[in-house]
């Protein structure tokens, strides 16, 4: 790091002129933390809304400056810039803050850097795909095994918050004798979601132990390339204790165990991969509906233990059971007992749009994977099923769907295109499934979806799965994948209403 490295001492941001990149839910967090520990805050946003407007005017009361409306101009005196994850590396703020020869740091590294003595470790999740589920899966898991646990980082609580809330809990049992009481609510382990945005800013991060699920072009027009985007996900294995853990199954390249072989670990630490086949020794995998482990074992040349059935894994998908699988290396790493992981995926339940069984209606399944934004998530999904009424299309983003509609057009026996880019997908369809009957709706009101579920009821016939994974981005129709769930479940309940 640069002059203006900060240390894990509190005492090290008293006078600090620290200058927070963005006024969202991170660097609001940020802001009160630093100024909390002393340091002179200010924050920029280019914004200026009324919703930026009020945070600043809270933040204000809280003694932390405010700049809206430019984001470009570094304040003067500025020691070290901290960003919020989706600033671009080429953002002016930053080019003038490396000209002044100040670091930019993004809220993960000031989570790091605030642990204290003692911390939580940090089992860290990152991929193109699965990040939140792996993460609230491997939450679970280390619930049932008896642990204090939070599902942290790109997702819930902002990172730097429950890292003080650790802390101080961690302070307050030393001053009492140094033994666990009633009510501690240091933690024994946290579970971290990464994005590639957050590992970019976050260089001096080292995991117990972590995964790369899967790598598949997302992002570029922020990393720049294919490269950049592997090697910011990759940032995830620099200085693991005890395991990377890596996609045994990937054929991406770079493959996630291409990421394990460059990374700079601590000695000792073991690669261990998953895979949805037997798997071989520091792997785990699935014999005969059985997730097994065949890495944390005596003798992994020999041995095998069981884990879970498959049908503990909601929903039973092949990428979701991927899922669980990394999930349960990542606790299996961490010492917890075969038994936890059975019962922490039992007692899971995903996040709504995340490929979400709706209804069934006529005989037909109508399942919602609004999540699926990009076209590796909306292969997995659409590999779930046999027979299905493909709901696609959205914002692009810049991707193509050719390799996505080549894999999956024996399974398709009809699409419902929406949204600006959904011509892409109709051309894709045309090239590689040109047999498949295809609804192309040309309206974005606020009955399009309704009717996009009509159409598809039209094409499919009992047995068939009318699928909704995008593989597209939301915001051209709806303000977030969620809405856009949202919107197809009520479609659904009308047509089952109607039925």
């Amino acid at each position: 790091m640069g002059s203006q490295e900060v240390s894990a001492s509190q005492d090290s941001w008293k006078g600090l002129r620290v200058t927070v990149a963005g006024l969202g839910v991170s660097g609001v967090s940020a802001a009160r933390a630093l100024a909390g520990l002393g340091a002179a805050v200010t924050v920029v946003d280019g914004g200026s809304g009324p919703a930026l407007r009020t945070r600043a005017a809270e933040l204000a009361e809280a003694g932390i400056a405010v700049r809206l409306g430019d984001a470009e101009t570094l304040p003067e005196g500025t020691g070290l810039v901290v960003t919020s994850p989706g600033w671009k590396p080429d953002s002016p703020l930053f080019a003038a803050a490396a000209a002044a020869g100040v670091d930019v740091i993004g809220d993960v590294e000031v989570a790091w850097r605030l642990r204290g003595p003692g911390a939580a470790p940090w089992l860290a999740v990152t991929g193109t795909n699965g990040k939140t589920t792996t993460t609230q899966m491997l939450a679970s898991i280390l619930r049932a095994g008896g642990l204090r646990t939070a599902a942290v980082g790109n997702i819930g609580t902002p990172i730097v918050d429950v890292v003080l809330e650790d802390r101080a809990a961690r302070e307050a049992r030393s001053a009492e004798g140094g033994e666990r009481q009633e009510g501690d609510k240091a933690y024994d382990v946290l579970a971290v979601e990464l994005s590639s945005y957050q590992l970019h800013w976050a260089p001096s991060l080292r995991a117990h132990s972590a995964a790369v699920l899967n790598l598949a072009p997302d992002h570029l027009d922020w990393h720049g390339s294919m490269e950049a985007y592997a090697a910011d996900k990759g940032r995830i294995y620099e200085g693991n204790q005890v395991a990377c853990v890596y996609n045994a199954d990937a054929t991406a390249k770079p493959s996630t165990e291409d990421l394990v072989r460059e990374a700079d670990v601590e000695e000792g630490c073991r690669a261990i991969g998953f895979t949805l086949a037997a798997p071989a020794p520091s792997q785990l995998g699935v014999v005969d509906g059985i997730l097994v482990d065949r890495a944390f074992v005596p003798d992994r040349q020999k041995q095998a233990q069981e884990l879970a059935e498959v049908s503990d894994v909601r929903p039973p998908a092949p990428h979701n059971i991927a899922n669980a699988l990394a999930a349960a290396a990542l606790a299996r790493a961490f010492g917890v007992e075969a038994a936890a992981v059975r019962d922490g995926l039992r007692a899971f339940s995903p996040d709504a749009h995340r490929i979400e069984h709706v209804a069934d209606v006529a005989g037909v399944a109508y399942v919602d994977d609004s999540k699926a934004t990009n076209t590796h998530a909306a292969q997995a999904s659409l590999a779930a099923y046999e027979s299905i009424v493909w709901i696609a299309g959205g914002l692009a983003k810049g991707a193509t769907f050719d390799e996505l509609v080549a894999a999956s057009a024996k399974r398709l026996r009809g699409a419902v295109l929406i949204g600006a880019d959904r011509a892409l997908i109709r051309e894709a369809l045309a090239r590689h499934a040109p047999q498949v009957p295809v609804v192309d709706l040309d309206r974005t009101d606020t009955g399009a979806m309704a009717e996009a579920v009509r159409r598809a009821a039209r094409l499919a016939a009992p047995g068939d799965t009318v699928l909704m994974a995008p593989a597209c981005a939301s915001m051209d129709m709806f303000t977030n994948y969620n809405k856009r769930g949202d919107a197809f479940a009520e479609a659904v309940r009308e047509l089952g209403a109607s039925a």
